[in-house]
C-alpha cells in the first residue's frame, strides 16, 4: 500500500535536482536529465523553469548549455525543491474538504503526524545526501 501521494511534478523536481547534485561540476542537457530520467522533455522543461525562478538551478544556453544547480547540494534541502515546484507545504487538513464528523476525526492525529513527518524528513534532507543515487545515461552529442 502507498499512502502517501506526491505529485509527479514534484516526484520529477526532486529526482531531477538530485541527478544534478550528482554531477556537480557539469552542465546537463534536458535531454539528458530525461532520458536518465526516463520522463517527457516537455514535462521536464516545465519543472526546470519552475526551478529556475525559485533560484535552485542556473541555466546556459547554446549547444553546450544546460542545468547546473545554483547552490551547492549542502545549501539546497527536499523542502527547498517541493516548495519551488508545488508551493508551500500545508499541514494536512480533512480529507473530505469539509469537516463531517463534528470535530471527532476518524483519522484523529494521524494526517497531522504523517505531514509533519514528511516536511520534517524533506526539512533534515539536502541534495547532497542522495548524490550517489544517479548513474547518467550515455550522453548525446
Amino acid at each position: 500500500m502507498n499512502s502517501l501521494r506526491i505529485s509527479e511534478a514534484a516526484s520529477l523536481g526532486l529526482h531531477t535536482m538530485a541527478l544534478l547534485a550528482a554531477y556537480p561540476t557539469q552542465t546537463l542537457s534536458t535531454k539528458d536529465i530525461a532520458t536518465t530520467l526516463r520522463v517527457s522533455e516537455a514535462h521536464l522543461a516545465k519543472i526546470l523553469q519552475r526551478l529556475g525562478r525559485a533560484g535552485l538551478v542556473s541555466s546556459q544556453r547554446g549547444p553546450k548549455g544546460g542545468f547546473s544547480l545554483a547552490l551547492p547540494g549542502d545549501q539546497i534541502t527536499l523542502l527547498d525543491v517541493y516548495q519551488a515546484v508545488e508551493g508551500a507545504l500545508e499541514p494536512p487538513g480533512c480529507l473530505l474538504g469539509t469537516p463531517a464528523c463534528n470535530g471527532n476525526c476518524i483519522l484523529g492525529g494521524l494526517l497531522h503526524k504523517m505531514g509533519q513527518e514528511v516536511r520534517d524528513y524533506f526539512s533534515r534532507n539536502k541534495l547532497s545526501d542522495f548524490s550517489d543515487s544517479f548513474q547518467l545515461e550515455a550522453r548525446h552529442a
